[in-house]
């Protein structure tokens, strides 16, 4: 490791907490769609990392339409849909999660594989079943950091009755998106495999969905 690189374990604590004024807002409720999805995920042009506890096929109502009110409309894409086209174009697309994605998001995986023949190779998921961060990094200049999971209730694309009470933060801050960016390519790459203690549910290391 070379001097100029900070080690995981010994990211600063006031970096993760702060960041300078103006480049940082509060996130709540139901604002996740339009600044976390709408101004965020689909406005990436380079990449999206995304960490994750839950994983589902949420589907994403175009601007302007009211979460829970697509009655007698055509289904709006999914996230996943939405990821796996932008991959197509060239955008690196990552997904670390933690457990099993659900049944419809595996089920709108492997529509997609049907309909394009195979993933992109920019487009990749990774499951740790000890992540519980939730972080969506947009072209490692722009950031979310909450409580927010990939699901409709916590991004804000369900109804007000049926959605989550979610709070996070949506940054610019070069050092607070660096240090998380850091943090994920450690899980990713295995960094905290050795030693782990949850191998009798996760018997492969950082295992991919099988579709």
């Amino acid at each position: 490791m070379s001097a100029d690189t900070v080690s995981v374990t010994d990211l600063s604590l006031d970096t993760l907490r702060t960041a300078p004024a103006g480049l940082a807002e509060l996130v709540m409720d139901g604002e996740h769609l339009r600044r976390v999805v709408y101004d965020g995920v689909l406005s990436a042009r380079v990449s999206v990392d995304i960490a994750t506890a839950d994983l589902k096929a949420v589907l994403v109502p175009p601007p302007g339409i009211l979460p829970g009110k697509t009655a007698g409309r055509q289904t709006p894409p999914s996230i996943l849909e939405h990821l796996h086209r932008m991959a197509r174009r060239g955008v690196e697309v990552r997904i670390l999660h933690a457990g099993v994605p659900s049944g419809p998001a595996l089920q709108e995986l492997k529509k997609l594989i049907k309909r394009h023949g195979e993933f992109p190779g920019d487009f990749v998921l990774r499951r740790c079943p000890r992540l519980h961060a939730k972080a969506v990094i947009v072209d490692a200049d722009r950031m979310y950091l909450g409580s927010a999971n990939l699901t409709g209730a916590g991004l804000g694309a369900k109804a007000d009755r049926n959605r989550n009470h979610e709070l996070g933060v949506w940054t610019t801050a070069t050092e607070m998106i660096d240090a998380v960016s850091q943090y994920f390519n450690h899980l990713w790459e295995g960094g905290a495999c050795d030693g782990c203690g949850r191998k009798d549910v996760c018997p492969v290391p950082l295992e991919e969905p099988r579709l």
